[in-house]
């Protein structure tokens, strides 16, 4: 007799156990809490035949998105596909997704996860993937409007619904709804407060509306829920740092860098690109960071030159900037190079942004500040192409600033911050932006 899932899908395994290992796996992926993969390894254990616990595992190593990851995405398809004669068209329509994010078709895999959503709506791993995978391609309508399309098909009695919503809210956020993605957002915390992508949605909110004071008491508020065997809690965190930063308490955003931020070191890709934004951004306010750079510049070490994904590439260029190692700064540029003239979703990436950005990061290291300028300047308009959200995108431009004053071209400063200005009129750092450059233009003048 078949077995269906809590959200009414067929599965291949008879075993209870498996399926209910499977279940609390993807409500942890689903949560960003630990431990999904203990979990579908549970489920594998009791049925190593299980083709969705296979596929399920593959997901949660391909969306890490780091070079380390592959070789448990490509042990997850060679496990699968024995299986697939017996297998639904849904399980080899993902192992297809598997396989092309595997080999570096990230465009393909997330159009295979869409098109079983299609067919499945309620499928909350193609969901997953199809909504991290439009993150790191940059495509903010698209992440807005995945979970949009299978929205009709879910309500309160269908499991995970306030996963939906807090993934709808993240895209209504990214394509500037903001007062649509808070009032989603907390929709999906009213059904369920431990969600964090949800927390996450809002957060972002409040940061692009220059709410830092609402942003901070927010997150205090819920952080009970968010924080405990949260995977995300760092990066809630950040967010936290940035509202500091946004009120001009470097002192805070530091304090916060240290003990939540980054409190131990560790290699992995997504921690250490918050961690190396923050300095990047305390940098550009002339804090003195000691031996911070150093940390994370050693953890970017291994993964400077590995042509995996262009976003991490231009957070170890900021790491190795920081950190005042020139060497390691070609590194990047020559990997960057290479990476362009190849294939793939991260081939167009390197070339059209990875590479001018590093190259702009490496001229500020130089002291070269009116070609960082106008590498910047031409890289900017298009630098959603490389993936991230606007918050994180916005050092660009806060680089720009800075950039600007130092190369004696206050104008375009001011420019940039007018646009700031425009964006969030109550923005206390965007007034700040805007009196540092409209009084440099003014002694220029």
């Amino acid at each position: 007799m078949t077995q269906h899932d809590s959200r009414g899908l067929a599965v291949s395994t008879t075993s209870a156990a498996a399926l209910a290992h499977y279940e609390r796996a993807v409500d942890l992926a689903l949560g960003y809490y630990a431990d999904p993969v203990a979990a579908v390894d549970a489920a594998l254990a009791e049925d190593p035949d299980f083709v969705m616990a296979h596929v399920l595992r593959g997901t949660l190593h391909a969306l890490a998105n780091e070079r380390g990851a592959v070789p448990a995405v490509s042990q997850a398809i060679e496990a699968a596909k024995p299986l697939l004669a017996g297998a639904d068209e849904r399980a080899r329509t993902h192992v297809c997704a598997l396989s092309a994010w595997r080999d570096g078709d990230w465009t393909r895999a997330v159009r295979r996860w869409g098109d079983i959503l299609a067919d499945h709506p309620r499928d909350v791993v193609a969901l997953l993937g199809a909504h991290i995978g439009d993150f790191f391609l940059g495509w903010s309508q698209m992440l807005r409007d995945h979970p949009a399309r299978v929205l009709p098909h879910w309500d309160e009695s269908v499991p995970g619904f306030n996963f939906v919503l807090g993934m709808h809210a993240f895209g209504l956020e990214e394509c500037g709804e903001y007062a649509r993605a808070e009032e989603v957002g907390l929709r999906a915390l009213d059904l369920q407060r431990r969600d964090p992508w949800a927390v996450h949605a809002v957060a972002h909110v409040m940061e692009m509306q220059g709410r830092p004071d609402d942003g901070r008491a927010f997150l205090a508020e819920r952080r009970g829920d968010w924080e405990p065997e949260g995977l995300f809690a760092f990066h809630l965190h950040w967010h936290g740092a940035l509202y500091a930063l946004e009120n001009g308490d470097t002192a805070a955003a530091l304090a916060v860098y240290d003990s939540l931020v980054r409190p131990k070191p560790t290699s992995i890709a997504l921690e250490l690109i918050d961690a190396t934004a923050m300095l990047w951004r305390l940098r550009l306010r002339g804090v003195e960071l000691g031996a911070r750079w150093d940390e994370v510049a050693d953890h970017w070490e291994r993964l400077a030159d590995d042509g995996h994904y262009a976003f991490n590439d231009v957070h170890a260029m900021m790491a190795f900037v920081g950190a005042g190692r020139p060497r390691s700064q070609r590194r990047v540029l020559y990997a960057l190079a290479e990476t362009a003239l190849r294939g793939g979703a991260n081939a167009a990436m390197s070339r059209e942004v990875g590479l001018p950005l590093c190259r702009a990061l490496d001229a500020t290291g130089r002291g070269a500040w009116g070609e960082a300028v106008d590498l910047l300047l031409d890289v900017r308009p298009i630098a959603q192409r490389f993936g991230g959200s606007h918050a994180q995108r916005d050092v660009i431009a806060l680089t720009l600033h800075h950039a600007a004053l130092r190369a004696g071209r206050p104008r375009i400063a001011a420019s940039v911050a007018a646009e700031r200005l425009a964006a969030r009129p109550d923005s206390p750092f965007a007034r700040l932006l805007s009196r540092t450059a409209t009084g440099a233009a003014a002694l220029a003048a």
